[in-house]
């Protein structure tokens, strides 16, 4: 059945429509916590924030389930994660309300999770809300049978609204189960055909130069020239679309595509979305000029965009983006670090039960805190207003220039101007820190601790600053110590001392890529030896043979109702394309052909998806500039190769394979050591520019192989 009827299906069923969702918040009622739950005792921040909830949660399990089945009541399964604000609002206004309580115990078995560390449960039932025609979102509120089918999803529901949904649900399964159980196996196979390949390729599939060259058409059409970002709000960063701008901008020579990049960095650097005064960026803006932020502050976000800002940084040498790469540094050290060299999740949007009361200030406080002069330069330069700029007179901190530009149209000195801006800055810093702050999610997670080590080393090749390397390094010791499996496999999580599930494909994808790029970094070939035995695990336990895609759960996982597999990239890279990456990488490391065949049938299988998606497919698009331009393979060899290699790396050089060290120890290093000397071999496609000392002569040499005659590269999976 299509998609279209089978929403139709679903809610005639019930007897709703989806409007609940959009219904304004109620005011609260009366809330009566009746006992701590078994959710205290969950590892997720997130599930023991609802522990003292009447609601008789369950975490995710075989209890829960065969509960479910022995009553023969049907599941809700309620999801979302800690820096959600609309989480918290449903858990506060409808979880804590005992008259909603007392309808789902006597009706329903309640089973709470949290999307980070069950991304693979929270797939499917995200799928099954887009099926019933909502849009994505959390929290996220399934009901499904006692086997875990779905049968209807949405999103937030205000109290009444909830209340009348389960009731209606209630009603029809005692009923009329039939038409519950045929929505529920029509909504299931909808789900399970969504987002999969599992077969293989029909014909040969050739990708040129012209495919990559076209995939501009489809960008400038849903681009915002004036603000950055996506025309549409809100706007979320998605940093691997921007990733990808400026790979096709030095690859083509494209420079709008290098102006989208500028402007939208520009923009939600000066934005609301990033914390002026404290450093880094919330999660998304509600609005289509970066202004209004959701507040939340999630790791993966922070680490992606420190990665983005060094490599726009490298092209532009801009001084918004060195602050922005050293003031988000700063942030993750002194908010999401961990003691034992991990990181933490994220910041919740609310403290003292308010949406961003932590970040916003009044007028009145200017006045209190900074001196007359502070308080006039802070409030011009940050657009504080008496009536506040954003809700019940607060203002947002932003800014329309910087603050050279600032200065010189308003008539300050240079020094004069940053002087009193500095002030102010510090002693509001102070102020804040006295504030209630936002709670941590402290859970670690090994995925999103990988694209931290990437962005520190990210940060590192672009600042030279070597506290970002032992950063980098002390996070890779953690995950080593405390989030490996005796298999070789990977834990997911870590909290309040050890970890408790299993690894999701992600996991070893951005684990993987980090191995990689610490090679990079330090030339010491170790990290690639890493690299591979996590790709030979995935080979075994992910992947299926067929298609040449990976499944998100490993085959050694208990089976769910659908094994999914993730393939378009979101706010972060699909674990798929970046497998495809890490293959593709690994093969030219290694000289290892078949990882080079599999990362090319693996793009192949998404040609015609990724040539029309955008930045859905933005991380394909990447590995597509790659293989159809061939990559560099800069070899840096001698006694000074680290130094030398870090120094070669302050530039953006997109497709490259950066090697080399003191040893001929893989492949393309054969005959390149030279004794008492250090050179750079600039090559591609194994062959070799003349070796060279100097690190523009290298550059040059790169400049020169990008504008000769290119043959466009038939890929034959």
């Amino acid at each position: 059945m299509k998609s279209k009827s089978l929403i139709t299906f679903c809610i005639l069923v019930l007897g709703i429509g989806l409007s609940g969702c959009a219904q304004k918040k109620e005011k609260k009622e009366e809330k009566e916590a009746v006992y701590q739950n078994r959710l205290s005792n969950a590892s997720s921040p997130y599930l023991q924030g609802h522990a003292d909830n009447p609601v008789d949660w369950y975490e995710w399990g075989e209890v829960a389930l065969e509960k479910a089945k022995k009553e023969n009541k049907p599941i809700i399964i309620s999801i979302g994660y800690a820096s959600c604000h609309w989480c918290h609002v449903m858990e506060e206004e409808t979880f804590m309300d005992s008259s909603v309580a007392k309808i789902m115990n006597q009706n329903f078995v309640s089973i709470k999770i949290d999307r980070e560390e069950r991304p693979d449960i929270d797939q499917i039932y995200m799928n099954a809300a887009t099926l019933n025609g909502g849009h994505g979102g959390w929290p996220l509120n399934a009901f499904a049978l006692p086997n875990g089918k779905p049968f209807f999803a949405a999103t937030y529901f205000p109290t009444k609204a909830w209340k009348d949904l389960l009731n209606q649900i209630a009603k029809t399964y005692e009923k009329n189960p039939e038409r519950l159980v045929e929505a529920a196996n029509l909504l299931t196979e909808g789900v399970k055909q969504q987002d999969i390949i599992d077969s293989p390729l029909k014909k040969e599939v050739l990708f040129t130069e012209e495919d990559y060259v076209g995939l501009w058409k489809n960008w400038k059409s849903v681009i915002d020239r004036k603000k950055g970002g996506f025309r549409r709000a809100p706007k979320f960063p998605l940093p691997v679309g921007w990733e990808f701008l400026l790979q096709y901008s030095a690859l083509t020579g494209n420079e709008d595509a290098l102006e989208a990049v500028k402007t939208t960095l520009t923009n939600m650097a000066r934005g609301g979305i990033y914390d002026q005064l404290g450093g880094g960026f919330s999660r998304y803006s509600v609005d289509e000029d970066w202004f209004a932020p959701h507040f939340e502050k999630m790791l993966y976000d922070n680490a992606q965009l420190v990665s983005l800002y060094s490599n726009a940084y490298k092209i532009t040498n801009d001084e918004e983006y060195e602050a922005v790469i050293r003031e988000t540094l700063e942030f993750i050290e002194r908010e999401l670090s961990a003691e034992n060299g991990g990181f933490y999740s994220s910041l919740n949007a609310d403290s003292e039960g308010e949406e961003g009361l932590f970040y916003v200030w009044e007028e009145h406080e200017l006045e209190k805190h900074l001196t007359p002069k502070e308080a006039e330069v802070f409030a011009e330069f940050y657009g504080v207003q008496s009536k506040g700029n954003w809700e019940d007179n607060k203002n947002i901190l932003f800014r329309e220039h910087k603050a050279s530009v600032f200065a010189q149209k308003n008539d300050y000195t240079a020094s004069e101007f940053q002087i009193h801006l500095k002030s102010a800055e510090k002693k509001l810093m102070a102020v804040r820190n006295k504030r209630i702050r936002p709670s941590t999610d402290d859970k670690i997670l090994t995925s999103w601790n990988s694209l931290m080590v990437i962005g520190y080393l990210d940060a590192y090749t672009a600042l030279g600053k070597e506290a970002y390397k032992t950063k980098a390094s002390e996070a890779l010791s953690f995950i080593e110590n405390n989030l490996m499996q005796n298999d070789g496999g990977l834990y997911r999580n870590y909290k309040d001392g050890k970890p408790s599930i299993n690894a999701f494909l992600d996991d070893y994808a951005f684990l993987a890529s980090a191995y990689i790029k610490m090679y990079e970094v330090t030339l010491n070939k170790k990290w690639l030896v890493k690299s591979k035995k996590l790709v030979d695990y995935t080979l075994k336990h992910f992947l299926n043979k067929d298609s040449g895609m990976f499944y998100y759960t490993s085959e050694t996982d208990k089976k769910l109702i659908a094994r999914k597999m993730e393939i378009s990239d979101n706010v972060i890279p699909a674990s798929n394309s970046e497998m495809a990456m890490v293959l593709y990488k690994l093969g030219n490391y290694f000289q290892e052909n078949t990882f080079i065949s599999h990362s090319q049938k693996m793009l192949a299988q998404v040609k015609e998806r990724s040539l029309d998606g955008a930045a859905y497919y933005a991380n394909w698009a990447k590995l597509m500039g790659m293989m159809v331009y061939t990559p560099f393979e800069i070899a840096v060899m001698g006694k000074d190769a680290v130094d030398l290699n870090l120094e070669l790396q302050k530039n953006y050089v997109p497709i490259s394979i950066f090697m080399g060290g003191k040893k001929e120890d893989m492949p393309l290093l054969h005959l390149k050591l030279v004794e008492d000397e250090t050179y750079i071999y600039v090559c591609r496609d194994r062959t070799c520019k003349l070796p060279v000392k100097q690190v523009d002569q290298a550059m040059q040499q790169i400049s020169d192989f990008l504008k000769e005659d290119k043959v466009s590269k038939h890929l034959r999976p």
